[in-house]
Order: C-alpha cells, then sequence, then structure tokens
C-alpha cells in the first residue's frame, strides 16, 4: 500500500503544474474571444459588456485563482460559444475518443508484441528482418499521411469500409490502424530487444536443458521477465495515443475529444480548450500511474525497493 500511496502522491504536483500551465499558455493564444463570437465589427458598449459577463475583464491573477478554486471543486465552467457546461461536453464526445484509443491498443497488442516474439525467436533469421522492416515503416509513417492513404485504398478504390464519423465496427477499422500503428512498431521492437536480452540469460538455458517446451520456455519463463521495458512502452504510447488522436479525428471526422479541442482552439473557448487539455493530461497521468503499478505487480523488488 505504500508503495500505491507514494504513487499517487507524486501525481498530485503533476496535475497542478499542468491546471497552471494549461491556464497561462491559453491566455496567451493570439485572438479575443469576445471577438470572435461578436465579430470585429461590433460597437465597444455590446464588446465591454460581453466580456464583463464572461468575467474577461477580471485581473489574469483573479481568473486564475477563480479558475483553481472550479477546477478543484469539479467544476471545469461553462463554455464560451455554446453556453453549455465544460463537463457535459466533454462527457459527450470522451466515449468516442476512449473507443478509438481502445481499438488503437487492440490494433498494437494483436501486432506488435507477436511480431516482437516472432523476431526475437528467429533472431537473425527472415521473421526478424521482416518484422524489423515493419517496425521502421511504422514509424516512419505518420498519421496525417497513413490516414488518407488508407481512405484512398480501402474506402475509395476498394469501397471495404467507411470512412466517415462514427457508426458501426466497421468505422473504428481505419482509424484504429492508423492510430495504432506506429504504436505496434515501436511494440514490435521493443518486445524484440527485450525478448532477445531475456532468452540469452542463464535460466532460461537451465529451463530449455530440463527439457520444457518451447513454447512454455517462452511464454512462462522469458516472456513475464520481459514485460517491464514493454510495459514502458505501452504506458508512454497509450499517452501518445490521446494527443495523437487529435489528428486521426480530425482526418475521419470521428467526433471525439481531440476534434472538440480543435473547435475549441480555433474559437478560443478558454474553458473548452482548458477542461479538454485537463482531461487529456489527467489520462496520461492515470496511465503512467498504472505502468508504476503493474511495475510493482511484476517485479515484486520494485516495491520494496
Amino acid at each position: 500500500m505504500t508503495f500505491f500511496f507514494q504513487r499517487v502522491l507524486w501525481t498530485l504536483p503533476i496535475l497542478f503544474g499542468v491546471l497552471t500551465l494549461v491556464f497561462f499558455l491559453i491566455h496567451m493564444i493570439p485572438g479575443d474571444p469576445v471577438d470572435m463570437m461578436l465579430g470585429e465589427q461590433a460597437l465597444a458598449v455590446d464588446r465591454a459588456e460581453l466580456r464583463a459577463a464572461l468575467g474577461l475583464d477580471r485581473p489574469i491573477a483573479h481568473q486564475y485563482v477563480s479558475y483553481l478554486g472550479r477546477t478543484l471543486s469539479g467544476d471545469l465552467g461553462t463554455s464560451l460559444h455554446r453556453r453549455t457546461p465544460v463537463g457535459a461536453l466533454i462527457a459527450e464526445r470522451l466515449p468516442a475518443t476512449v473507443e478509438l484509443m481502445l481499438g488503437a491498443i487492440l490494433v498494437s497488442l494483436l501486432t506488435g508484441m507477436p511480431l516482437g516474439l516472432l523476431a526475437a525467436i528467429h533472431y537473425g533469421k527472415w521473421p526478424d528482418k521482416v518484422a524489423s522492416l515493419f517496425a521502421v515503416l511504422g514509424v516512419a509513417m505518420p498519421n496525417f499521411w497513413l490516414g488518407p492513404l488508407l481512405i484512398l485504398a480501402f474506402s475509395i478504390h476498394l469501397d471495404w469500409l467507411p470512412v466517415n464519423e462514427r457508426g458501426t465496427l466497421a468505422h473504428l477499422v481505419l482509424p484504429a490502424i492508423t492510430l495504432g500503428t506506429a504504436m505496434a512498431a515501436l511494440l514490435s521492437r521493443m518486445t524484440r530487444m527485450s525478448m532477445v536480452e531475456v532468452l540469452g540469460e542463464d535460466y532460461i538455458r537451465t529451463a530449455r536443458s530440463k527439457g520444457l517446451r518451447a513454447r512454455t520456455v517462452v511464454l512462462v519463463h522469458a516472456l513475464r521477465n520481459a514485460l517491464i521495458p514493454v510495459i514502458t512502452v505501452i504506458g508512454l504510447q497509450i499517452g501518445v495515443l490521446l494527443s495523437g488522436a487529435i489528428i486521426t479525428e480530425s482526418i475521419f471526422d470521428w467526433p471525439g475529444l481531440g476534434s472538440l479541442l480543435l473547435e475549441a482552439i480555433k474559437s478560443r473557448d478558454y474553458p473548452l480548450v482548458q477542461g479538454c487539455i485537463l482531461v487529456i493530461a489527467m489520462g496520461y497521468v492515470g496511465v503512467n500511474l498504472i505502468t508504476d503499478l503493474a511495475y510493482g505487480w511484476i517485479d515484486p523488488r520494485i516495491r520494496r525497493s
């Protein structure tokens, strides 16, 4: 339990830093939300009234204190443009982003780890070369290039899969592949490196000398000890998926948190931008916390240290 509470306490100053950084950065973005809402031709009186109604006429320090107080109480404010609570807007869009992220994770796990295991088992042979080629290509292909390429191939030319918005499982396939390919490539490389190192250990040779089946040696004895660096990559990449989803959601018109964030930035909707980034940051920090706890579960030596 001490290990758990230590990790939780470490997340608190990180979240406070994120809150502060997001607030001041969004107020540094050029543009005025009042101009975006009323237009540049609006009367000065109307502009002043709206600014006072939104609380934008107060000193920045007062706005910051008010923002911290509301956020710590669970109130993310009200959207300047939609006049709807930010929490309700995020709750409406978050399931789509989580669905996309889980699809991308599934794609990466089903492709990256088996390829990495195959490459490690056949180290230096043609399966290893094929897996290495996939890893290089996967990392080299950015989302904004891979997504349109998949749309051209599977939606336009072959007409196999739908491309726009969110609906059936078929709508998820192309966005999930687009978002999960880079993670699959990194996972493949890390699994291969970690397994090659573990398969050369003395206890693995001892297990083989006892006549254990190759599958048992690889999956039971070697894989668990090779999982810590692999889990590190998974944990870090899940956070990357949350930010990478912004581009993928734009390409596929996916109604998630990323597209909502882009809309808020364009309209200078301060509370909505702050709420979206805060949720993404909390997701990133939460995933890293779970990753740390997974270390302790896999290797008890980490808990004791």
